[in-house]
């Protein structure tokens, strides 16, 4: 076994050339010896125009201020590969920072990285706040509705904002939901000679003039009827926009179970109604991606708009009908059907689809589908589950038990090695 801090004698031509250096608002006065020399002897030294005027005395090479789109600055820096260079970043460069986007194009060997503290680091410290029990989220050129899910009471949230605006958006939104007698904290330019802490009520937030460059501290407090997303599947209906069309929540949370979704994985939910399958798949873990789709476009709409209110904005809307709307996609990890099941191909297309290992599971509320899902199990095996649900209901003076339809549930597993359908 050779540890990861001793070299690897083959590996000698990817010795590091590219130093990665975390600065602060407070400049060169923050740097240690180590990142200034690092500067000093770099050919070239990349990053922010706001970077590159910070570190400014102690750069001796060419400065490269980063180019629109990013890409082209990752290119370029890559093109360098074997001069002395520099990159310049915020704080830490891999707490949601361009270390991660380099690492993707050089390799660890190749690199050796100075971080400074975060600004979750250092906002943490100004609030008093035990950092590994504070939920730290960047919206920083990422949509705000992403703080969504992290709104229960008595959380604290750290929220890195994209500019001035952000604290204001933020305070909007808290007060949108429901939460508007939340504390909002704004911590502005960390760190450096223009630091300004202010504290705020979020409903009633008139801050004007925040600096681009902020931290939002989030005390949160729920009002009534406040939006709170609950971490278990099956998240009531009523939180939902839907017209109908939408698995009920006892449902919802069998499925979800069945479609064990795990780290990084990518669902397709065929024939997506609200859809809530999609929405609660992606809510389990930010890591996980969903395609809903649909193929009425006011149905499209609406999922759109629900992703937007649970948070998961990043959820992919195909407008379309199943099998045609499958063709080209993605190959997903698990696939839901829950609606259109029964028409022509849809079943053959998403079995294809379906990467090995797979899961596939379908609900049928109609015969017609049901029979699909027979045929399907007595062919390929799997696991059918009858469930039926009856809810409390008024019966004249008294109360009775109102069954709902009842839905039959198939759960299968594509085999690693091909199948013949």
């Amino acid at each position: 076994m050779r540890l990861l801090s001793t070299p690897d004698p083959a590996s000698s031509a990817a010795a590091p050339w590219l130093t990665i250096v975390g600065i602060g608002e407070d400049g060169l006065a923050g740097l240690g010896d180590e990142a200034k020399a690092a500067l000093a002897a770099a050919d070239l030294v990349f990053g922010g125009a706001r970077h590159l005027e910070l570190a400014g005395a102690a750069i001796r090479g060419e400065r490269h201020a980063w180019l629109s789109p990013f890409e082209r600055s990752v290119e370029a820096v890559s093109a360098a590969r074997g001069r002395p260079v520099a990159v310049l970043a915020s704080g830490d460069p891999f707490f949601f920072g361009v270390g991660v986007t380099l690492s993707r194009r050089i390799a660890r060997a190749e690199m050796r990285v100075l971080p400074a503290p975060s600004s979750f680091s250092l906002a943490a410290a100004r609030m008093g706040w035990a950092l590994q029990d504070t939920v730290c989220v960047s919206l920083h050129g990422r949509p705000i509705d992403l703080i969504r899910p992290h709104l229960h009471p008595g959380s604290r949230v750290l929220a890195l904002t994209s500019d001035s605006d952000g604290p204001a958006a933020l305070a909007g939104l808290l007060t949108e939901s429901g939460f508007g007698a939340s504390d909002l904290t704004v911590l502005e330019a960390l760190g450096g000679t223009r630091e300004r802490i202010s504290s705020h009520r979020a409903e009633t937030f008139a801050l004007q003039d925040a600096d681009m460059l902020n931290v939002c501290a989030v005390e949160v407090t729920a009002g009534t009827g406040a939006r709170i997303l609950a971490y278990t599947p099956g998240l009531d209906d009523a939180l939902f926009e839907h017209d109908g069309q939408i698995t009920k929540h006892e449902i919802r949370a069998l499925t979800l179970s069945a479609l064990a979704p795990r780290r990084g994985e990518l669902l397709w939910d065929v024939g997506a109604g609200s859809g809530s399958i999609g929405i609660e798949w992606m809510l389990a873990d930010p890591s996980l991606k969903a395609i809903a789709i649909e193929g009425h476009p006011e149905r499209a709409a609406r999922i759109r708009r629900n992703a937007t209110a649970f948070g998961v904005p990043g959820l992919s809307v195909v407008e379309g009908t199943a099998p045609e709307a499958l063709a080209g996609l993605a190959p997903p990890d698990a696939i839901f059907i829950g609606g259109g099941g029964s028409e022509a191909g849809v079943m053959e297309a998403a079995i294809a689809g379906l990467k090995p290992g797979g899961r596939l599971v379908a609900n049928a509320v109609t015969t017609e589908m049901e029979a699909v899902l027979l045929a399907r199990h007595a062919r390929l095996g799997g696991s059918l589950l009858r469930i039926d649900i009856a809810r409390a209901a008024p019966v004249g003076q008294m109360t009775g038990w109102r069954p709902a339809m009842p839905v039959t549930q198939w759960r299968w597993m594509k085999p690693a090695n091909k199948i013949e359908d």
